[in-house]
């Protein structure tokens, strides 16, 4: 298999960490991608000490390079811990404010953003962390306009995800970022999680479970996506749920943290990037069996939502020469 990837992700594992967030940066950043043909990331994890213990001692790391790994890094994803009251060393916060100063991204899972705030380079900027630590971080960083309420924030060169599963929603919306839809959605069936959950989306805060399985997205879900050319409404997956469009809106928010036409939109404009990136050149055709009307609302949306025009966007991850 090619090996073609120079982009480093590093990880700075330090004590007391999370098991779960490493396990969910090595899960997207760190496995060989066969089905693929190519690696996407050369991915490396640090430590402070020759042996850290994670969270209350279920196992100690050992093994990984030395804290210097983290100046080699292109995307630096920082230590997570619990014990947010507790200050984190003095060579990892350097260690976070010299990749800062030489550009490379950052990254912070769940409590991560509690060490990005203390190196100083949250200042001024979006970010979010776990609901149950909300207040504190408010309390102890003023200067950061704390997002509580979303899945993650992406600020551009520093990213946070909310904790635990927020934590994959944030690795795949960078692969997706770095290398398009279609490899994203490789990496998520490898995962057997959901493909695409957009940051905005709520935190799931202290809900019940529902109390009937039926209500279930999963069925509406599927037969929606099967139709996304076709000019789908609110009314027509309320209809298809045999709900009233109100209690569709209810279980959206509730199981999905969104409304159903902004899930049907993001659905929509994944199919349109994997269609460019496939190779299909005519946007108006892009635009009609994405389900999204016009060429004109694909170049909006597409302008919003990735930051770039479709052509641009066609250079970065379509075949090549094929435009």
């Amino acid at each position: 298999m090619a090996k073609e990837s120079s982009h480093r992700v590093v990880v700075i594992v330090d004590e007391n960490s999370n098991p779960f967030e490493l396990g969910c940066a090595t899960e997207v950043f760190g496995l060989r991608r066969p089905e693929l043909g190519r690696d996407l990331y050369d991915f490396r994890l640090c430590s402070p000490e020759p042996r850290t213990a994670m969270r209350d001692g279920f196992f100690t790391l050992t093994g990984v390079a030395g804290l210097e790994a983290a100046d080699t890094a292109d995307t630096l994803i920082v230590p997570n811990r619990p014990d947010v009251e507790v200050p984190r060393r003095p060579a990892v916060l350097d260690a976070v404010r010299r990749a800062h100063a030489r550009g490379a991204r950052l990254i912070g899972f769940c409590s991560g953003a509690f060490t990005l705030a203390e190196a100083g380079v949250l200042d001024g900027r979006r970010a979010t962390a776990h609901w149950q630590w909300a207040d504190e971080f408010r309390a102890r960083f003023p200067a950061v306009h704390l997002a509580s309420d979303v899945l993650f924030v992406d600020d551009g060169d520093i990213l946070t995800a909310a904790g635990s599963a927020a934590a994959l929603d944030l690795g795949l919306h960078v692969v997706r970022r770095d290398h398009g839809a279609e490899v994203a959605n490789s990496v998520s069936r490898r995962l057997v999680f959901a493909a695409h959950r957009d940051g905005g989306q709520r935190q799931f805060v202290e809900r019940p479970m529902p109390d009937l399985p039926d209500e279930s997205l999963a069925p509406v879900l599927a037969w929606a996506q099967q139709r996304l050319d076709a000019p789908l409404t609110v009314a027509d997956l309320a209809a298809r749920a045999a709900v009233s469009p109100a209690t569709l809106h209810r279980r959206f928010r509730a199981q999905l943290g969104t409304t159903p036409l902004t899930w049907l939109t993001g659905e929509r404009l994944a199919l349109a990037c994997r269609l460019i990136e496939r190779g299909e050149a005519r946007l108006e055709l892009v635009a009609r069996r994405s389900g999204l009307g016009t060429a004109a609302n694909l170049r909006s949306l597409m302008r919003r939502e990735t930051g770039i025009t479709p052509s641009a966007y066609r250079r970065r991850f379509g075949p090549t020469g094929a435009w």
